[in-house]
């Protein structure tokens, strides 16, 4: 499953996602990730989940970031959820066509059994339609 929170940037989807994160991370049984583009808000999260700051890796192209997906997915047999915040970003995917990324993401939560939670910078009605069922909040 794929789910995704919408909205221009300075809406709040950052703690929305983070919310998300630590009120599931209550009920999981098995491990979560959160993804983002720094540290910053490692001690906004419950110290159960494993935040990785994704600019750490040379990552510079979405399927460079696909690899990196599978990478975490194939080390944690009890992945549970992802978060990804700023998913442009992380993705490389700014100024670009997310759907191809969208669609792969989607087969690998099938395959594995991992949700995928994306914090996306774009107004809900701009995603490609395939993305527009996930929306959960739009902001």
């Amino acid at each position: 499953m794929v789910q995704i929170i919408a909205g221009a940037k300075g809406k709040g989807k950052t703690k929305y996602l983070l919310d998300m994160a630590n009120t599931a991370v209550k009920e999981a049984k098995g491990s979560v990730v959160y993804l983002d583009k720094s540290s910053k808000h490692m001690y906004e999260l419950n110290n159960q989940i494993r935040l990785i700051n994704v600019q750490e890796y040379p990552i510079d192209t979405s399927d460079g970031f696909i690899g990196f997906i599978c990478g975490i997915i194939c080390q944690d047999h009890d992945l549970e959820q992802m978060y990804l915040d700023s998913f442009l970003k992380l993705a490389c995917l700014e100024g670009a066509d997310i759907e191809e990324t969208y669609k792969t993401l989607e087969t690998i939560s099938e395959k594995y059994h991992v949700k995928f939670v994306l914090s996306i910078s774009m107004n809900a009605a701009d995603l490609p339609e395939c993305a527009k069922e996930s929306v959960v909040v739009s902001l």
